[in-house]
């Protein structure tokens, strides 16, 4: 099995930033020749070996699903090797791998540098999105209607894990920050399922490394004029002890994204 090694240096976030740039509101329906696959996943790894296979294996599932870029961070577990099973098996799947952990921005930053499908969606490596979920997100921008989609926790009536009061109380003020700055009404700006016209996510120079890129993508598509859709879907969370990475150091820095990418971006 052959890996493509990406560099981690800086040279891709100094492309030149078209997010100054207002989108047209063409009419973007995708036509009946991209209602076969016409989705390319974008999914971050880090040390994810225990739901790496299953979750690989429900976005192979979703018919839509052209490719699946997975993009190993430098995991220190068995994740690599998941992977290499997995891509074995299935020729959708390419991987990229990071020399050294740079985080989940500067993940997706690879990713999205190579994706070739009309939508790009984002895709964490553990259970808690269910990419069954995957046409509804995607419907607004096959009847034309929207240039990207948030996928809410907060909002309709989908089943979701009951876990951290504090973590949810977190979630929503940083998305009234968000709003208070981009005039956009997100029920949820930390959301991990965002999707992407291909020529939207691929304008885009996206700074963060880490957890960051959630406030920042959202202040640079409210920028672009984007048309912005929000769907309802499910969400089954994890626990520490489980393996959730992000941590209250994390949630202080998105503050500093909404105010740095807003006011002087």
């Amino acid at each position: 099995m052959k890996f493509e090694v990406v560099s981690t240096g800086g040279d891709q976030r100094r492309q030149r930033d078209f997010t100054s740039t207002r989108l047209p509101h063409t009419s973007f329906a995708l036509t009946t020749e991209y209602t076969a696959p016409c989705l390319s996943v974008v999914m971050p790894i880090y040390n994810e070996e225990a739901t790496l296979g299953a979750i690989v294996e429900a976005v192979l599932e979703q018919p839509l699903v052209a490719e699946l870029i997975c993009v190993d961070d430098c995991s220190v577990d068995g994740a690599v090797t998941v992977l290499e099973r997995c891509a074995a098996l299935d020729s959708r799947i390419r991987i990229l791998r990071h020399a050294v952990n740079r985080g989940k921005g500067a993940a997706l930053r690879t990713g999205f540098a190579k994706v070739s499908s009309p939508i790009v969606i984002v895709q964490d490596a553990d259970l808690e999105y269910d990419p069954i979920e995957y046409p509804r997100l995607i419907a607004p921008m096959m009847e034309g209607r929207a240039d990207v989609v948030f996928g809410s926790r907060f909002v309709g009536s989908e089943e979701h894990r009951v876990l951290y009061f504090w973590h949810s109380v977190g979630n929503k003020l940083l998305t009234l920050a968000s709003n208070m700055f981009t005039n956009l009404n997100l029920t949820d700006m930390e959301t991990c399922y965002k999707v992407f016209r291909r020529e939207v996510i691929q304008a885009i120079a996206i700074q963060e490394d880490r957890f960051g890129f959630e406030p920042e993508i959202t202040a640079k598509v409210a920028r672009m004029n984007a048309r912005i859709y929000e769907v309802a879907i499910s969400y089954h969370g994890r626990t520490y002890a489980e393996g959730k990475k992000i941590r209250a150091w994390d949630g202080v820095r998105a503050m500093w994204c909404i105010i740095k990418y807003n006011l002087f971006r």
